[in-house]
């Protein structure tokens, strides 16, 4: 606050008081406006469902608080993150990375499926997710998923970031992170396996509407966020949901079309969300998440705009360059720990409207070449890691016993 010698106002004449009685009246009001005190307790996160309702009332709900095993909460200076870790302590490490819209709890059987295998697993809602907290001051950006990830790892009483490291499973959206972190930090990713993966798709896909909403800077926000719900909350219905669910600006039929943000198609939308709850939809949890997570629709726009999720992204580039590293100096004095095959996994959908797969072969062949990639094509759409979680489990699962160093059961 700016200093006044009080003395030496009211000393003053009485035709140049009143004057400077207002001035520095003007000049206190203008400080009060610039000047704030600083406040620890500020809360600069719109809190999960779990905070906002009580936790009686989510036991029916879409994704109810116990729908995974190894449930905790970590405290984050970002806010709470929710985290499921499951399995035998001692057997193989694997993270798994969920997609944009879909909560962690769409990967449960996937997670289930490598726990009866013999791995320990890890998976987490992703911040404006299921019940992670959604950061209101912060864009959703690599930056702050990345650093999302450390801090998951960093909950757990196991060691995840030891020699040799944790396999590394992105779907979707958490494909995209994946490739993002491994970049960064590719000494703890013992391999790096990703199903229909965000990162590479073409700009073509993107729509008017995709553009209008969230790169045209002509509506206000709060325009923006009310034809946004609008828009990515599915319509629930058992088997013919037309709505939105789990991305972006290539979606299903409507999207090679060039039209949608948020469209996984009806094999999407109608998939059940896990083998032990067949009655619950996809298309259910997205439209819980839109209609009670406070974060949710404003997390989902944020990511659409700043999250890795077009091409090109200069992750892929710079994992090329370490992939060929490894492949180069597997055994020499250049040698460096993860991704010890120098090799990753791409798992993709046939009839995914989403990641349409001849485009993403193209392009990640280009990018990280033949001999960095190994793709794996199996029936199905987008919603292949929820319906199908066996035979991407087996696909995972013999990757890593076929790249060097890794997954030796």
């Amino acid at each position: 606050m700016p200093n006044f010698d009080l003395g030496s106002i009211l000393g003053s004449k009485p035709q140049t008081l009143i004057p400077k009685l207002i001035l520095a009246a003007a000049l206190c009001v203008s400080a009060s406006l610039v000047w704030r005190p600083t406040r620890s307790d500020k809360i600069t996160y719109s809190p999960s469902p779990g905070k906002s309702r009580p936790r009686c009332h989510l036991r029916d709900h879409p994704y109810p608080p116990d729908a995974l095993p190894g449930a905790r909460d970590v405290e984050t200076p970002y806010g709470q993150v929710r985290v499921y870790e499951w399995g035998p302590e001692d057997g193989e490490r694997v993270l798994f990375v969920h997609g944009i819209s879909t909560p962690v709890v769409a990967l449960g059987d996937l997670g289930h499926e490598m726990v009866a295998r013999g791995y320990r697993v890890m998976m987490f809602d992703l911040f404006g997710r299921g019940y992670s907290d959604a950061p209101n001051d912060l864009s959703y950006d690599t930056r702050l998923f990345v650093t999302q990830f450390l801090l998951v790892l960093a909950s757990s009483r196991i060691p995840w970031a030891t020699v040799p490291g944790f396999h590394l499973v992105g779907y979707s959206l958490g494909g995209g992170l994946s490739v993002a972190f491994t970049r960064y930090f590719p000494h703890l990713v013992r391999s790096l396996s990703l199903i229909a993966p965000c990162g590479l798709i073409r700009r073509h896909h993107v729509g008017w509407r995709s553009w209008l909403y969230y790169n045209s800077g002509l509506l206000p926000e709060g325009l923006i966020k009310y034809l946004v719900r609008r828009r990515i909350r599915p319509d629930v219905e058992p088997a013919h949901t037309a709505g939105g669910s789990d991305i972006l600006a290539a979606e299903s039929s409507r999207a090679v079309k060039g039209d949608g943000d948020a469209n996984g198609g009806a094999g999407f939308n109608s998939a059940a969300i896990s083998k032990t709850r067949p009655h619950v939809m996809v298309s259910s949890v997205v439209a819980w998440q839109v209609d009670i997570h406070q974060g949710f629709v404003m997390a989902f726009i944020s990511t659409i705009r700043s999250a890795p999720i077009y091409a090109p992204q200069e992750d892929w580039k710079a994992l090329s360059k370490i992939l060929d590293i490894r492949r180069t100096h597997a055994n020499g004095p250049e040698f460096a720990a993860g991704l010890e095959g120098g090799k990753i996994l791409v798992i993709l959908g046939k009839d995914d409207g989403v990641i349409v797969m001849d485009e993403t072969i193209e392009d990640a062949k280009l990018l990280l070449g033949d001999d960095g990639i190994e793709f794996i094509a199996l029936e199905g759409g987008h919603e292949l890691p929820i319906t199908s979680s066996e035979s991407v489990g087996d696909s995972i699962e013999s990757f890593w016993k076929s790249s060097s160093g890794c997954g030796g059961r």
